[in-house]
């Protein structure tokens, strides 16, 4: 990549999901990406699922996806990943939603990326800087309770990535989550596993240049 290159912000981002996993786009091409979807979950049901079931299965996927796609909007997001196969018999609970870049204006004219990331590391708890391609990002890790004033059904370990656009003007940022729904009494080793995986996949985090 040339020098000037790397001087333009880039016009976009690449992230591999593991195996078995698919791309949801939220922006344009949703449904036929929800239809691709369903369409395979149906012809993974089990030799002897009832044939006079499979509408009622579809339909109620079908719903379910959609209230997913809706959860991810809600939270401004522009790319949805969803595990749509078992892994190893189990269906994991998990999902990763990639937010729509955000604008932080500079405080002062020498503030920048480095020192928002310095202050969110500051008041975040488990925050801690990591690299990707070759820029800073700060990666934080929580669980969250369900709380229903709050809107939070489930429990869940939440995984974030917050991620500067370099040379972007303004300052953008992406924002990675990971949410990984927490069953009652469960192992937390199994909960870290997932979190793992989350952070391979965000090893894989390139940025793409038109």
């Amino acid at each position: 990549m040339t020098t000037t290159e790397h001087r333009r912000a880039p016009s976009g981002f690449n992230l591999v999901p593991p195996p078995g996993w698919d791309v949801i786009p939220l922006r344009t091409g949703t449904r036929e990406a929800i239809d691709h979807i369903v369409r395979k979950a149906v012809t993974q049901l089990p030799a002897g699922f009832p044939k006079d079931d499979i509408p009622k299965a579809r339909l109620k996927l079908n719903q379910e996806m959609k209230k997913v796609v809706r959860r991810a909007r809600a939270k401004g997001g522009m790319t949805l990943y969803l595990p749509t196969e078992r892994f190893h018999g189990v269906a994991l609970p998990v999902s990763i939603v990639a937010s729509a870049p955000i604008e932080i204006p500079r405080v002062r004219t020498h503030s920048g990326p480095e020192a928002v990331l310095a202050t969110l590391a500051s008041v975040t708890p488990r925050a801690e800087t990591r690299e990707l391609d070759d820029t800073a990002a700060l990666r934080s890790e929580r669980d969250v309770a369900a709380d229903a004033e709050q809107g939070v059904d489930v429990a869940h370990r939440r995984v974030e990535y917050f991620v500067p656009v370099p040379d972007s003007a303004p300052d953008q940022y992406l924002t990675f989550s990971f949410s990984a729904l927490i069953a009652p009494d469960s192992d937390p080793a199994f909960y870290d596993t997932l979190v793992e995986l989350f952070d391979a996949v965000m090893g894989t985090f390139r940025w793409s240049y038109a």
